[in-house]
Formats: structure tokens, C-alpha cells, sequence
């Protein structure tokens, strides 16, 4: 199977929709999930055709290899609502690449890029009343792969299946966020997988993260894997510092995500005639500019949260408190990017997408 159209796409609805059991007002993240997924097998040294069908459980034998090598990846989107109903997503290309290039580095059969899009409009035709329509919300899409194949041999699978899974989401944190800057434990190394949005990049950082919230903290700013004098992420996020009036965030590579929040704040931040520097930031270099004054702005940006504006952070022992600014770049670039994400106002860059 080759190629295919949304209309190929068989749709087996539910008897029992949770629609109308559904509180839109009061939406937690990623905790209630609409009625129905896409599921693809691929066997036989090809994917097969994808279908829709209810939410539900998945059966798995024991030996799928999922459970003992870990061939999982994923990745984060959101659909919205604009006031008239048309649906949109957000840059959605930019997942389907980066979803293959995990698929690669982990040797899981690349996706064709149709069967992603056509697939993920289909879902969204059945399931457009899922999207809620609140300030704030949207209907955040879960795609991933993950092995079936079964044995226990320590190779690749040869059977895997892609889901997409869709849950009506409120905001990802409500409130301040406060950081520490890790220095033992690392993300990911030269060489690994920390650029792929592979499940075992995540289980790994669970544990330093609670670390942190044992001390007050919610996240983690990690550092490299060397030297721990640069910082790298923060959370699940990518991270950005602002020194003065000029905003820095890390280059990408091997440890890094190549997020598409970043690269959206990187373009927004160049038109808004912000100064942006990508390179390399020293801890030290932080901890100074915070010590003098000259520390403006620190935020994690991703899909989820879009733009988290980071209120401080902890470095051995000692805690620093950024200032509150009325016209941060933190929130002068999520609006610009939630107005297009909406279709609230004009989108200069293409990344709007009509479903």
C-alpha cells in the first residue's frame, strides 16, 4: 500500500460516544480522550491500510518486543478551533519528518508521509466536536509507533503498529514554574537518541525530575553530558535565556530535540526584530547574569505548553528569582504564535494548516 486518500480511510465508529459525559470547561492535560483512534499494522515488510476505530485497549502478547527493547516513538500536536469552526493545525509537516527521523535512529520502518496526514484528517473529520472551543484549550494529538513483533531475540521487531490518539486538553502548567539545574544525571549523550522523541528519552529523566520536586521544583533544566557547564532543555522542552535584550537558546544536536516551538519562537523572535543568539549557554554565564541584574527571561518551549515562563531557578543550593516583566518576550511570541495557531491573525510563514 503505496499511497492513500482520507476517503480510503475505513471508519468503524463507536455505539457509546463519552462526548456528552465530557466537561469542556474543566479539561485537566492529556487526562480524557475522545472516542475514537487510528490504528496501522505493519507486517509483512509493509504498512497496511489505516482505519478508524473506537478508543480502546490493545492486545499485546507478552513477547511483543516493545516490552523488553523499548522501540517506541512518538510525537505532540494540537488541532484548533477558530470562532466559525474551521478546524487547523499547527506546522503539522514539521511532525511528520521529525517522527521518521526518530523512526530511523531507531529502526522502525519510516512512515509514508500520507498515510500520517491523510489519516490524521480523516480522525479529525470524525472527531472535529472533540476539539474544544474554550480559551486556552485544544485538542492535542498523540501519533506514535511502537514494536509488536514478537521474540526475544535483541534485534529489530518485524510487526509494529501507528495510533493516533486524541484528548481535549486544557493548559499543561497552571502557574509559575520554578527550575534546577541538574549536574549529575543526563538527559541523553553524544551519539544516543536525545534528538528522537523516543519514550526511553522521557522514562529516563522521570527520576532526577522527582528529585527535584522533592526540593520544591517542577523541572529540571538539564545540562550536557560531559561537563555539565552547559545547559541543554529544560523539562521536556526546549529552552531559552534572555540576557538584556538579546534571547539564547542552545544549538540543536545528538542531546538536543529539534523542537517546533523552538524553531517557531527563533522566527517570530527575527520578525518581531528581537535579537536571537544560537549557541552554546554556560551555567555560569546564567548564574552571573542573574547575580547582576542582566538575567531577563527564562522559558521552556514546546507543543504542550507552547511558551512556560520559567519565575527561577535553583543552582547548588542557591535560588534565584527572576523579575516580572509587563511586556516579556515569553508572552509577546506565544501570543503571536497561539493568534496563528487560532487563525487569529495573519500567518506570514505558511504554517497554518486547514483540515
Amino acid at each position: 500500500m503505496n499511497s492513500i486518500n482520507k476517503n480510503d480511510i475505513k471508519v468503524f465508529r463507536t455505539e457509546n460516544s463519552k462526548l456528552d459525559q465530557t466537561d469542556f470547561e474543566n479539561l485537566a492535560f492529556g487526562q480524557v480522550f475522545s472516542d475514537h483512534m487510528l490504528t496501522c499494522d505493519f507486517k509483512d515488510g509493509i504498512w497496511q491500510k489505516p482505519i478508524i476505530e473506537p478508543y480502546g485497549p490493545i492486545s499485546l502478547m507478552p513477547s511483543a518486543k516493545i516490552f523488553h527493547y523499548g522501540q517506541s516513538i512518538f510525537e505532540g500536536m494540537k488541532a484548533y478551533k477558530d470562532k466559525d469552526g474551521k478546524v487547523f493545525l499547527f506546522r503539522p509537516m514539521e511532525n511528520v519528518k521529525r517522527l521518521n527521523k526518530s523512526a530511523k535512529r531507531l529502526a522502525i520502518p519510516e512512515l509514508p508521509e500520507d498515510f500520517f496526514m491523510e489519516g490524521l484528517k480523516a480522525l479529525l473529520e470524525v472527531e472535529k466536536d472533540w476539539i474544544p472551543e474554550k480559551e486556552g484549550s485544544s485538542l492535542y494529538i498523540r501519533p506514535f509507533v511502537f514494536a509488536t513483533g514478537e521474540g526475544f531475540h535483541a534485534s529489530p521487531a518485524n510487526q509494529y503498529k501507528f495510533i493516533i490518539a486524541l484528548a481535549p486538553s486544557g493548559a499543561y502548567f497552571a502557574g509559575k514554574v520554578k527550575v534546577l539545574i541538574e549536574e549529575k544525571y543526563s538527559r541523553s549523550a553524544n551519539g544516543g537518541v536525545g534528538y528522537a522523541k523516543a519514550g526511553g528519552n522521557y522514562a529516563g529523566q522521570f527520576y532526577p525530575t522527582q528529585l527535584a520536586k522533592d526540593k520544591g521544583y517542577q523541572q529540571v533544566i538539564w545540562t550536557d553530558d560531559t561537563s555539565h557547564e552547559y545547559i541543554e532543555e529544560a523539562g521536556a522542552m526546549n529552552v531559552f535565556v534572555r540576557i538584556k535584550d538579546t534571547l539564547l537558546t542552545s544549538p540543536t544536536s545528538d542531546r538536543i530535540l529539534d523542537g517546533v516551538t523552538r524553531k517557531s519562537v527563533l522566527k517570530i523572535a527575527e520578525d518581531e526584530g528581537i535579537k536571537t543568539e544560537v549557541r552554546k549557554v554556560k551555567v555560569s554565564e546564567i548564574v552571573e547574569a542573574a547575580k547582576n541584574g542582566d538575567l531577563k527571561e527564562m522559558f521552556g518551549a514546546g507543543t504542550a505548553a507552547v511558551i512556560s515562563p520559567i519565575s527561577g531557578f535553583g543552582f547548588r543550593d542557591e535560588d534565584f528569582e527572576l523579575p516580572e516583566l509587563e511586556n516579556s518576550y515569553a508572552m509577546r511570541i506565544k501570543k503571536r504564535i497561539v493568534d496563528i495557531q487560532t487563525n487569529k491573525a495573519e500567518d506570514p510563514f505558511g504554517w497554518r494548516v486547514q483540515v
